[in-house]
């Protein structure tokens, strides 16, 4: 058995969760799962159908990209998670989608503003889009710039990555990470509901108000704070 056979199974738990939470259409979407000690990390092969996958089709590789075992071609989006990987080093799973909502967002180069209580159980801040990518980046090393593209709107808007785990890719779509594979998805399913609500709210009302700074951090910190008492 490979020595990578546990990130193998945790990429491809992660990868399957995806069309079942209904965040991906086809192939539209990828996950990966990292192990620190290995130096390495699995991520789903490139154009391959979710119903075909197999934990042994996932492809590992190094932080540099660098195939280290798999017979199919890594995900085109892999550079964009080694160099996540590479720079932060408390991510454990990196989820990459086009679900809908997120996309609008991120296509509309709109941050997602956090209107209600179900976003600020997870965040107290809007979900960032990072803006459009420079030319000279989108003809260089598309998708490893991509990955600096995201580190560098979070370090301009003095957000921690370990605080704020989502991130939309203006013109393009989202990028969840967490400690694990596992996490990952749900930030992004969590993102993709945020992105709805907030769609919906400015439907029902276009001049709705920012969620009130004390609903913000009373929801936040009865989840997350120390005195927490959200859950068994």
């Amino acid at each position: 058995m490979s020595k990578y056979q546990h990130i193998k199974e945790e990429a491809y738990a992660a990868n399957m969760q995806l069309p079942e939470l209904g965040l991906v259409l086809f192939t539209f979407g990828n996950a990966s799962a990292v192990d620190r000690d290995l130096g390495a990390f699995a991520i789903k092969p490139s154009g391959v159908a979710y119903e075909k996958l197999t934990p042994d089709s996932m492809v590992i590789l190094d932080f540099d990209a660098n195939v280290i075992e798999g017979e199919l071609r890594p995900s085109s989006d892999t550079k964009t998670h080694a160099v996540l990987y590479k720079e932060w080093d408390k991510v454990g799973g990196i989820v990459h989608t086009h679900s809908t909502y997120g996309t609008s967002w991120a296509q509309a180069i709109r941050d997602v503003p956090i209107f209600g209580t179900t976003h600020a159980d997870h965040l107290t801040v809007d979900i960032p889009c990072a803006p459009p990518m420079k030319d000279s980046y989108i003809e260089g090393n598309y998708e490893h710039m991509t990955g600096y593209q995201i580190i560098d709107c979070l370090k301009e808007r003095n957000l921690s990555y370990e605080a704020v785990e989502m991130i939309l890719v203006g013109s393009h779509a989202p990028f969840t990470w967490g400690k694990t594979a596992a996490k990952a998805v749900y930030n992004s399913a969590v993102l993709e509901e945020c992105a709805r609500m907030a769609y919906l709210t400015l439907q029902v009302n276009p001049e709705a108000e920012r969620l009130k700074d004390t609903l913000i951090n009373k929801h936040f910190q009865r989840k997350h704070g120390k005195d927490a008492y959200y859950g068994q």
